[in-house]
């Protein structure tokens, strides 16, 4: 597949590495040479040096040829005018960064669409998601639903007082068929597991069950539940606007922002919260705002650094709930180590968006597991592919990839050995990178 991609920032370049292992041919645009320069020293790619809003430019990355065409630069009207071209140059499919959510809204979206533009994709609002999820469940670093909760994945950090601590997944199978553990990051390396495996202290335990299974889920791995009604954000940013948006009026909210411009915007379009101008690394500060009454603290400022120590600090204070924002990769691992609770990082949600459109099979969904190599997709299965063909055991499955439920009409379903999918049904698999191109064959 020939990948255009214009906008060598943060989620652009992420993408691009991500798709150069897989064999696409990408083509890599942006204003700045030396950034492109330093990318393709790193990266196998094409690079175009130029401007999402000139024809001349666009024509060059060779879009005539092209089948996916992706504009995330800075600029919403930038990729929104560059889709409407590509689209007229030939392109299959578009997709086109925005920076402000009333585009998402039906009467928009259809405007765009016939312009050309096929897909948005607004990245604060998906780490906003994300953060408000983990918010209303607790006990979770990470979970993701499935055909509106049908299925849900879990991701749980196991402790020394976990039910199921050292035992092997045969005999979680045993206590409960209707939940399953499909991967393990263990000592920041993914294991996708099979029945011999036993969880240990430490490991983050990614489960597929049924909602009516998820209590059950917490009980095994020694979660205790509690409501979340205060919660305390650090940063005026536009994820978390976003997430008091979603949050709503079920909480009281603490906003601490450094910069008095911004702290006074937030202020005034949030009525129902209250609003502090300071720096949130300071500790008098935060001790004022009464912290260690807060059920959740979320750091979401632009420096990665700041939100991990800051709820690190939380989390020493007390707080139960913590997210960070951590948008340099390389920190993941230290933050992990760490132990500050659920960590956001917008680049690996929205690249995880967009990756879907890059796969030959039909995706619902795809998403990167935090702190983990693997990713989850969510395939429909169609008629006479391989997938269909056998019961799971009798597949011949990657070793690298597991299937670990699926929905079927109204209903979601955890797999087993004998399970037969069929025609429509949607399969959630989960998978290495290693494994991702393997999948196509079966789904098809």
């Amino acid at each position: 597949m020939k990948v255009v991609i214009v906008g060598a920032g943060e989620v652009g370049t992420h993408l691009a590495k991500m798709l150069s292992k897989e064999n696409h041919d990408i083509v890599l645009m942006d204003e700045d040479a030396d950034k492109l320069y330093h990318i393709s020293s790193q990266v196998d790619l094409l690079t175009v040096t130029g401007y999402a809003n000139s024809f001349r430019d666009l024509k060059e990355t060779g879009l005539a040829k092209a089948d996916l065409f992706i504009a995330v630069t800075p600029y919403e009207e930038r990729n929104i005018f560059a889709c409407v071209q590509a689209k007229d140059m030939g392109v299959q499919r578009t997709v086109a960064r925005i920076n402000q959510g009333e585009y998402l809204t039906e009467k928009y979206k259809e405007k765009l669409r016939n312009l050309g533009v096929d897909e948005l994709i607004y990245p604060e609002s998906l780490a906003a998601k994300e953060i408000a999820s983990s918010i209303k469940q607790v006990g979770t670093r990470q979970m993701i639903e499935f055909s509106q909760g049908k299925l849900t994945l879990m991701g749980v950090k196991i402790r020394e007082n976990a039910p199921i601590l050292n035992k092997s997944l045969e005999e979680l199978t045993s206590i409960n068929s209707d939940i399953r553990a499909v991967a393990i990051n263990r000592e920041s390396e993914t294991i996708i597991p099979n029945g011999k495996d036993c969880i240990h202290n430490g490991d983050i335990v990614f489960f597929i069950t049924t909602r009516a299974n998820q209590n059950r889920v917490f009980e095994l791995a020694g979660k205790e539940i509690f409501a979340v009604r205060n919660v305390m954000i650090l940063g005026g940013s536009r994820i978390a606007q976003k997430t008091v948006e979603r949050l709503g009026d079920s909480y009281n909210i603490k906003v601490i922002e450094s910069d008095k411009i911004r702290s006074q915007q937030v202020a005034d379009r949030f009525e129902n919260i209250l609003v502090i101008q300071g720096d949130g690394r300071n500790l008098e500060l935060l001790k004022e705002e009464r912290i260690e009454r807060m059920d959740a603290f979320i750091a979401v400022t632009g420096n990665s650094e700041t939100n991990i120590l800051s709820c690190h600090l939380a989390k020493s204070l007390g707080v139960k709930r913590t997210v960070a924002e951590v948008e340099n990769i390389d920190f993941m691992g230290i933050a992990e180590s760490m132990d500050i609770g659920s960590l956001i990082n917008k680049k690996l949600i929205a690249a995880s968006y967009i990756y879907k459109y890059t796969l030959g099979a039909k995706v619902a969904q795809a998403k990167c597991l935090t702190a983990s190599d693997a990713e989850v997709f969510e395939f429909i299965a169609k008629e006479g592919s391989r997938i269909t063909e056998h019961p799971v055991k009798d597949l011949e499955f990657p070793s690298d990839a597991i299937i670990g439920g699926y929905v079927r009409g109204t209903k979601g379903h955890v797999a087993k050995g004998d399970t037969h999918i069929q025609e429509n049904d949607k399969v959630v698999v989960f998978a290495l990178p290693s494994a991702i191109q393997k999948l196509d064959k079966y789904f098809k």
